[in-house]
């Protein structure tokens, strides 16, 4: 499993705009699928956005619309662009990554390890 780090979160009000990123170290993202995934307290963690190694996107019904996922393989990175937040997003949003789509966008369950993740605070 690639090892990723996630940063970029922050405290913002409801409105605003954050943008995350997704690093990858020791191996190349080119071939992967990434995701973007989101867990409030009490929640289970659920599936925000997926991008395929060619570039289609998919997104959860609750940011359509709102959230862009994209990549930038020359940085190795993923990003997340977050626009006009709401106190519902408030979460700790990680990511993940796989050469299996269906392994980031449906069984992500099967992932073994998640990074610290980056905390996305909204406030109304």
């Amino acid at each position: 499993q690639v090892q990723l780090v996630e940063s970029g979160g922050g405290l913002v009000q409801a409105g605003g705009s954050l943008r995350l990123s997704c690093t990858a170290s020791g191996s190349s993202l080119r071939v992967h699928a990434v995701g973007w995934y989101r867990q409030a307290p009490g929640q289970l963690r659920e599936l925000v956005a997926g991008i395929r190694s060619g570039g289609r996107r998919q997104y959860g019904n609750a940011v359509k619309g709102r959230f862009t996922i994209f990549r930038d393989n020359d940085k190795n990175t993923v990003y997340l662009q977050m626009n006009s937040l709401k106190p519902e997003d408030t979460a700790v949003y990680y990511c993940n990554a796989d050469p299996d789509l269906s392994i980031v966008t449906r069984d992500y369950g099967k992932f073994t390890f998640w990074g610290q993740g980056t905390q996305v605070t909204v406030s109304s």
